[in-house]
Parts: C-alpha cells; sequence; structure tokens
C-alpha cells in the first residue's frame, strides 16, 4: 500500500493519540504528529496495511503512545523540549561514548553510580549500560537473552534503581544508553512461555514450522552467527510442536515482525524504559528483524521501515530519545540505518567496517583497507551520525571488509591468524569461539580482545616495547576520535587493562571467547589512573589528552565534512576535516617524512613543508 508522505489527508487523525493526554501536552503532541505521523502511517501501512484490523490496529497503536507519553515524567518533558530545540546536541565534539557491563563496571547499578566521578574525569557524556534487565535464568548470551522488558535483573538492582542511576548520569551530564534487543526474546520470557503453554496470539510472536521443510529452505541461503556453539538458525521445541526460528542461540527465539502486534509491543516496552530515563537505545540486531525465503534475511527494505516507524514513535512520544542502531554490515548496507533528510531513521549506527579496518592497518602496515572504507563512507543526513569505536563487548569480525579486500578471503584469514599472536606476532588476541586455535584453511575467524592485548601490551617486554604498543593503542582510538561521528570507549581500555582468561573455568562462559574482553573492572589499575610512571596512568593521560583536544577543536565536530588526501606511502592516512583539521597516522614500525604542501592541504602554522612521523605515531594539525 503506497500513500504519499505529504498528502495529510491519507493520514488517521491524531485523535486518539491526544485524548490519551492532558490539555497541556496535546499542542506539542499534535506538532509532533504532523510531522512524524505521515511517515508513520505510510510505513506501517506499506508494512500491515493488509492485515484485517489495520485502521483499528493503528488507532490503538496511537492510543498507547499517547498513554505512555502522558506518564512521561516532568523531568523528562523538559528534557525533550531542550532536545528539540537542538536537535544536534549530540553531534558537538564534546561528546563521548564510554560501553561496559554493569555487573562488571561498578557490581551493580548502585555500583556503576559511585564510578560517575571516573567517567567525568575521562569526558564521557555517554554511558552505554550492555545488557541490564532480566535475562534467562541459566546461559543467556551475556545478558542478550531478554526476559522480560519491564524488570531490571536482580542482582543488578531494581527499576527504582535504574530511575536512580538516570538521574545520576544526567545531572553529571551523561545520557544512559540501554540495550534494546529487537530480534529476538528468551525462551522463558512470558511472551514464549504463554506460547509453548497454547496461547494462540503469542505463538503468532514467533516463526514456528511444524517440521523441517521451510526451515531447510530458509537455511540454504543463511548464514550462521555462531556456527560453532549454535549450528543452524532453527531449533526443535517440543511444547511448540515444531521448530522455532533461532538465529543466534537455541534459546533466543526470533521475533515474527511479520505480525502488527510483535511492533505495537515493542514500541510500548522501549518507551516505557524511555520514561525511567533511558535517554539512547542500543538497538541490537536490527539486520535480522525481517525474514524472506531466499535471502540471507539481513537488510531486507522492512526492517528499515520497521526502524522508521520506530523512530517516528519516539519522535512524537519521547523526542530527547536516541535511537541507535547495531548493524554489523558491509560498509555498502551501512548508510540504510540512518535513513535519509525525508525519511530519518537511527540517529546512530555503528561504524563496524571502519573499526575493523583499523586494525587490519596495523596488522598489515598498510592503509589501504582503511582509506576504502573511508573513502566508500558518505557524509550522514542532517541529524544522524556514526558510532566509531576501537573495541566493544564484541568479536572484531573480518568477512564486514571482504568488499574493501575484493574478495580475498586469505588476506583477511592473514590479518586474523596476526592478531591471534601466530607467527610471533605482538598481539595476544583469541580467536571467536576457536578457543587456542584458528583453522589453518585459509577460513576467516573472528578476533576477541582488549585493546591492550591485540596492540601488544601482553606480550611486551622492556620498555620500548611498551611505548609501541601505546601508540599502537593510541592510534586506532585516533581514527575513530578523528573521523567524525561519537567515539565510545570501552570499558577497561583506558587503563590499558588486559585480557582475562578466567572465563575458562566457568561453565556457562567457556565457550563462547568473547568473554575475554569483559573483565572485572580493574580497581588496582584505577588506583594507578594518575600515576604517570605506570601502564594505566600512562594509557589513561594519553587518551585524555586526545578526548580534551578533540572538546576544543570544532572541526571535529560530526557533521564537519572529512576528506581523505591522497598520500605517497602506503603505511600513511591523512585525514581532513573542514578547512582546519589535517590528521596524519603513521601504520607502520618506521619513521616516515611526510611533505606537507604534497599533500595538496595547503600550510600549517609551525610547520614549514616536511614533518617526521615516529613509527606507529600520528600528529593532528589545526589551524
Amino acid at each position: 500500500m503506497s500513500r504519499s508522505m505529504t498528502d495529510l489527508a491519507d493520514v488517521p487523525s491524531a485523535e486518539p493519540l491526544l485524548a490519551a493526554l492532558p490539555a497541556p501536552l496535546r499542542a506539542a503532541a499534535a506538532r509532533r504528529y504532523a510531522e512524524h505521523g505521515p511517515l508513520l502511517y505510510q510505513r506501517l501501512a506499506g508494512l500491515y496495511g493488509a492485515c484485517p484490523g489495520f485502521g483499528q490496529w493503528y488507532e490503538t497503536l496511537l492510543a498507547t503512545v499517547g498513554g505512555l507519553l502522558a506518564a512521561r515524567p516532568a523531568d523528562l518533558l523538559a528534557l525533550d523540549a531542550r532536545r528539540a530545540a537542538e536537535p544536534d546536541w549530540f553531534l558537538r565534539q564534546d561528546m563521548l561514548g564510554y560501553s561496559a557491563y554493569a555487573s562488571r563496571f561498578g557490581g551493580d547499578l548502585a555500583g556503576v553510580g559511585r564510578r560517575i566521578g571516573h567517567l567525568r574525569a575521562l569526558g564521557v557524556t555517554y554511558l552505554h549500560l550492555l545488557p541490564f534487565l532480566r535475562a534467562r535464568a541459566g546461559e543467556n548470551d551475556g545478558g542478550f537473552a531478554v526476559a522480560s522488558f519491564d524488570e531490571v535483573d536482580p542482582a543488578l538492582g531494581s527499576m527504582a534503581d535504574l530511575e536512580t542511576l538516570c538521574g545520576q548520569l544526567r545531572d553529571a551530564g551523561i545520557s544512559l544508553c540501554a540495550d534494546f534487543v529487537l530480534n529476538h526474546v528468551a525462551d522463558d520470557h512470558a511472551w514464549a512461555r504463554g506460547a509453548m503453554a497454547g496461547d494462540a496470539r503469542l505463538r503468532k510472536f514467533f516463526h514456528v514450522f511444524p517440521d523441517r521443510a521451510m526451515p531447510e529452505r530458509y537455511e540454504s541461503t543463511l548464514g550462521q552467527v555462531f556456527p560453532e556453539a549454535a549450528p543452524g538458525n532453527f531449533t526443535q521445541v517440543p511444547a511448540m510442536e515444531g521448530w522455532v526460528w533461532t538465529t543466534f542461540y537455541p534459546f533466543q527465539w526470533d521475533l515474527n515482525y511479520a505480525n502488527p502486534e510483535v511492533l505495537a509491543e515493542i514500541a510500548a516496552a522501549l518507551l516505557r524504559l524511555a520514561n525511567r530515563g533511558v535517554e539512547v537505545f542500543r538497538l541490537d540486531s536490527t539486520a535480522f528483524l525481517w525474514k524472506r525465503e531466499g535471502t540471507a534475511c539481513m537488510n531486507q527494505p522492512e526492517v528499515h521501515a520497521l526502524l522508521q516507524a520506530l523512530r517516528a514513535i519516539v519522535g512524537i512520544a519521547a523526542p530527547a530519545v536516541l535511537l541507535k542502531a547495531e548493524a554489523i554490515v558491509p560498509t555498502r548496507d551501512l548508510p540504510a540505518y540512518l535513513g535519509d533528510a525525508g525519511k530519518p531513521e537511527c540517529h546512530l549506527a555503528y561504524h563496524s567496517t571502519l573499526m575493523a579496518a583499523g586494525w587490519a592497518a596495523l596488522a598489515e602496515q598498510d592503509t589501504e583497507l582503511l582509506r576504502a572504507v573511508i573513502a566508500r563512507t558518505p557524509n550522514p543526513p542532517p541529524g544522524a551520525s556514526w558510532l566509531t569505536y576501537v573495541r566493544c563487548h564484541d568479536d572484531i569480525g573480518w568477512k564486514i571488509l571482504l568488499d574493501e579486500a575484493g574478495g580475498a578471503a586469505g588476506r583477511l584469514a592473514a590479518v586474523a591468524r596476526f592478531f591471534h599472536g601466530e607467527g610471533g606476532t605482538y598481539a595476544a588476541g583469541v580467536p571467536f569461539q576457536n578457543g587456542a586455535a584458528a583453522p589453518s584453511d585459509g577460513t576467516i575467524t573472528a578476533t576477541n580482545g582488549m585493546a591492550a592485548a591485540l596492540t601488544g601490551f601482553e606480550t611486551a617486554e622492556g620498555p620500548l616495547a611498551r611505548e609501541m604498543a601505546l601508540r599502537r593503542l593510541l592510534l586506532v582510538h585516533g581514527v575513530a576520535l578523528a573521523f567524525g561521528g561519537m567515539p565510545m570507549l570501552y570499558m577497561g581500555d583506558e587503563l590499558g587493562m588486559s585480557n582475562d582468561h578466567a572465563y575458562r573455568t566457568d561453565a556457562q562462559r567457556a565457550h563462547d571467547t568473547r568473554w575475554v574482553q569483559r573483565p572485572v573492572f580493574d580497581d588496582d589499575s584505577l588506583a594507578r589512573r594518575d600515576d604517570p610512571d605506570t601502564w594505566s596512568g600512562r594509557v589513561f593521560h594519553a587518551l585524555r589528552a586526545l578526548v580534551e583536544e578533540r572538546r576544543q577543536c570544532p572541526a571535529l565536530a560530526a557533521d564537519v565534512p572529512r576528506k581523505l588526501l591522497p598520500v605517497p606511502d602506503d603505511a600513511l592516512l591523512a585525514l581532513a576535516r573542514g578547512d582546519d583539521f589535517l590528521a596524519l597516522f603513521n601504520f607502520s614500525e618506521r619513521t616516515m617524512v611526510v611533505d606537507l604542501p604534497a599533500l595538496g592541504a595547503g600550510t600549517w602554522p609551525g610547520y614549514s613543508g616536511k614533518v617526521e612521523l615516529a613509527p606507529w605515531s600520528m600528529l593532528w594539525l589545526r589551524r
């Protein structure tokens, strides 16, 4: 069903929305519906217009959104107004993200609150806490198997503790980002339990097949996320008398977004969390939301329709909130998750190819892949940006660089082997789900490890080796900070924390090597943070200096255009931002001399012509 977004006569009345609101909120809500309603209705009509009772369903959705807007606390309504007046607030060069597990970082939500002083010292303005909602009992994929969207994991606290933490962070100038798992729920979520108990309505929340016929047809074109730990994409569930779609683990049931009730429930759950004070939602596994036979069931057009509808709902009911797409996809597929000027989607999207290419440049001492990723990355539409990062809770998946590598799988497999320490390299990474050894047959194996381990600190012997490890650590972070977007640090990287191999003794974690980069935050390292004679102190002060330099440079705001300059040396990256900033990165173990005029970027105060870059170093120039 196709409708013009500009034909307001086709858009249903806002009355169901407004009827749920007190009088003081109606005028603003009406304006927001006039702005976002046309796209919302067009997208939902395109997805569900042929479903029986669509019109009544849409009115009910509006009434639900209105009720949640009516329940929004006064301080968050005030935040909505401030953010609406400054819609590009998150694009400033002083924005800095930080990602951590609540349990590993602070023990619980209250403990995270006690870490706010450290976050402020680092310059953090955005805290991404990895899953803290009540997860599946037992194995739960690090919390990503969500059993309830309305309860905090009891080990971490309560919803009251969440609201307290959100207020503490907001008072400190820090926005809380929460994971919101869109693709699936745990097999002990109320929806799944109801379906297993015979509730026909809830059964339709999932993809269930009576036998293997359709799953086999789908499998012929599907990939596998965890081919060793959880092969295949379907799980036989006796209580369901059939096979349930489970893209990730057997205990994570994919939601059926062809059913409009699923979208309505998910949107309401998100808005309830927003009313608790969550300001940013990391939308997990966005690429997988729509299933279509004969495809990889990733990046389907309906995925973008769903995300644009969610963006419109947020724009109406909680405009202070940001949506962030976790779409780990090739560069060519990434821009769609930001939408465009007329069809906004997510405010932020992870730039995973940039992250992977930065590491590849270290391994190869060649910036070809990194330059290709940057060249293929368009400027985002107004009001949107990239999220740039070096490490996270997840693996480094090298396959997303296949386009830039011209399909040369062997090249990327060699990069992976480098970071797994093969051949005596400085890196101390761990193959993803392969334990101590990766295949030697050219298979591209993803990599796990803390940034310090991957850059050589764990293997460093002597002051010079540690100095080189520090330079490499700063080099990859420098790309994330200078590229343009919102940079995000990963818990412990600011202190140079190393790999944690304790997961191997935990039966529920031993199969998943990603736990090597999920250590308990080290209070001893934190205590040495201000001692420049320690590794922790050197890393912290060096990273903090980079963050501060970025904060003082308007050219590093996310919406300032970037430009790659041609380079005479394959190990060099020359990145300009606007007319007044140039970053030079030497991704090699040798000293490099760069002729600035030859780059074609003009002259720079204090630098007459040629500059020398030490091994693994960078130089930021400002006019």
